[in-house]
């Protein structure tokens, strides 16, 4: 009785705070008689909320403090007092510890669970007072794992496979319940892939062994090489949780899979290919949480940032990114769609596939099995009473006309087109087909962007920028920078660098610029105007962020061409 009023009063706090409707509150309690899941986590579930909406609401109904776990820095001797184990097995993580006040702050999921907190107490001793802070069970998971590492039984598991004896570490893991080792391998190697942020897993045969790499902040690492004899249990198992055909190994085939990780699901993207050694096997990563990112979350300029919502509110016309492939255009775009994404508007996307289900959007995979490509698609949800349209991609002459006749008739469009920069767009258009008397006063604006590693906090240090750095950021002899380079820590993993950024450049069209179209200038002529306006390109913009000290001048090498700053004895010295 008590914890179904206490589900009555959460549901109806969240109502009275206009965070869900009575009607989604409907949906989730009847759905809860199904599956018997806690409300606050079934309407995450339902998309209806976030983790930290239910966390805050769950706080206020018992009068208790919350806590938003990224904005923790671990402390050392907290996590010294309490073991790993317990942690993970209670679902609590200590957050800091006043040594004069003798008081420890302790996240949890359940406040009331007093035999744990009991427990605690005689661990630490009896002069330390608890005080516990609510936390998302999710984010909880995910930073028990940063805060304290993890470690992986794969060494055991191959063990296990070779003697026939039993590794009890990795039973821990999956809660002491047995299963074939062959299957846990598997999940090792796809959590410990997650938890390292990889958005890539290869599992690539040689002739004699098998390369396991991930690729993380756009870069592919090598992390195990086990020999050949592991690879066909592997690649049966990956092709079993895919529901791919296991006898088929001659045929590319492609799949998809879920698994819950951190607390979280993830969903992968599987995809088999013949090579002489065997089957190539790469899944891609598809983290949702990591999918939408608040505009004001994307790290890119205020000014920029600005200008995206200016273009954002024309109520028409189509708005293009370009880039090439890896360089975050559908992050960007479900970003901008995050913006708009209320009930007041009917959202319908184009993609191939969908990677990323989102609430209130109504999403279509383009693809041969629903009779669906990009031209079609976009005359199917014209009837639809669409507000906003996202086309995946504008790869040809017919998918181009549609978007554009989309973007006349009075909606608002949102499309990739594969180039280099955002000027490049028109004639990329051009090419296309599409006539420039169409492109003028029908596009919204150009994004071109590339993403870029961040440089690692903890181990990043000041570096003199030798003769070639210096001409690429066109310093002058009198200018003394402080710019840094990698170096390298067990928190980035020695690479040097954590997590990525977008560099953008943004084009927005006014009336000259469609009044320069309309005539088919010269690019040239368009560059000229656009810098008039204030237009900063992908390279001046990636070296602002050299010398604010966010990432590396080889990094921003690495994916922005600075070679046309560069001498040719200069440029022949990188190569």
């Amino acid at each position: 009785m008590a914890s179904q009023a206490m589900t009555l009063r959460l549901g109806e706090l969240m109502v009275q705070q206009g965070l869900i409707s009575q009607d989604q509150l409907c949906i989730a309690l009847i759905e809860q008689t199904l599956n018997d899941l806690p409300l606050g986590r079934q309407l995450v579930r339902l998309g209806f909320v976030t983790e930290a909406m239910v966390r805050d609401a769950v706080a206020d109904t018992i009068g208790q403090e919350s806590i938003d776990l990224s904005t923790v820095i671990a402390d050392i001797e907290a996590l010294k007092m309490v073991a790993q184990e317990f942690c993970r097995r209670y679902h609590l993580l200590p957050v800091t510890y006043d040594e004069a006040r003798k008081t420890m702050v302790i996240a949890v999921v359940d406040m009331f669970n007093v035999v744990v907190l009991d427990q605690l107490r005689a661990m630490l001793g009896g002069d330390v007072q608890i005080k516990p802070v609510l936390a998302a069970e999710a984010q909880l998971e995910a930073f028990i794992d940063q805060f304290y590492g993890y470690e992986l039984s794969v060494d055991g598991i191959l063990h296990e496979i070779e003697t026939g004896e039993i590794d009890y570490q990795s039973l821990v893991v999956n809660n002491n319940t047995y299963t074939q080792p062959m299957v846990r391998l598997v999940g090792a190697l796809l959590m410990d892939a997650v938890k390292r942020g990889a958005s890539d897993i290869h599992f690539e045969p040689e002739q004699a062994f098998l390369r396991i790499r991930y690729r993380i902040d756009g870069v592919l690492q090598q992390i195990r090489s086990l020999h050949k004899s592991y690879w066909a249990g592997l690649a049966v198992r990956l092709k079993v949780i895919s529901g791919l055909d296991i006898a088929e190994t001659r045929a590319p085939q492609d799949g998809r899979l879920s698994m819950n990780i951190c607390g979280r699901p993830i969903d992968f993207r599987v995809s088999t290919h013949p090579t002489i050694h065997g089957e190539n096997i790469v899944l891609r990563v598809l983290d949702r949480e990591k999918a939408i990112i608040p505009m004001a979350s994307m790290g890119i300029g205020t000014s920029i940032l600005k200008e995206l919502r200016l273009m954002m509110a024309r109520p028409e016309g189509i708005l293009i990114v370009t880039g090439p492939t890896g360089s975050g255009k559908t992050t960007t775009l479900y970003s901008l769609l995050s913006y708009k994404n209320t009930v007041a508007v009917n959202i319908m996307t184009l993609e191939d596939p969908v990677e990323y289900p989102v609430i209130m959007m109504r999403q279509t995979s383009v693809a041969e099995a629903n009779k669906v490509d990009f031209a079609n698609g976009i005359r199917s949800i014209m009837r639809q009473d669409p507000d906003i349209i996202l086309v995946g991609e504008i790869r040809d002459a017919d998918t181009a006309t549609m978007a554009f006749r989309a973007a006349m008739t009075g909606h608002q469009v949102f499309a990739t087109l594969h180039t280099n920069s955002a000027l490049g767009a028109f004639s990329r258009l051009s090419d296309i087909g599409i006539l420039p008397d169409i492109m003028a006063g029908n596009i919204i604006g150009v994004v071109a962007q590339r993403l870029v590693r961040v440089l690692c906090q903890h181990c990043k240090t000041t570096h003199t920028p030798n003769d070639i750095e210096r001409t690429a950021l066109r310093l002058k002899p009198s200018d003394a920078p402080q710019i840094y380079k990698p170096i390298g820590c067990k928190l980035c993993n020695h690479s040097g660098y954590h997590g990525r950024m977008a560099i953008i450049e943004l084009l927005r069209i006014d009336a000259d610029m469609d009044a320069l179209i309309s005539r088919r200038a010269h690019l040239d002529e368009l560059q000229k105007m656009a810098f008039t306006k204030g237009f900063v390109t992908l390279a001046e913009e990636g070296i602002r962020r050299i010398l604010e000290g966010q990432t590396s001048v080889a990094e921003v090498m690495r994916v922005i061409d600075l070679t046309s700053r560069l001498s040719i004895s200069q440029a022949n010295s990188l190569i």
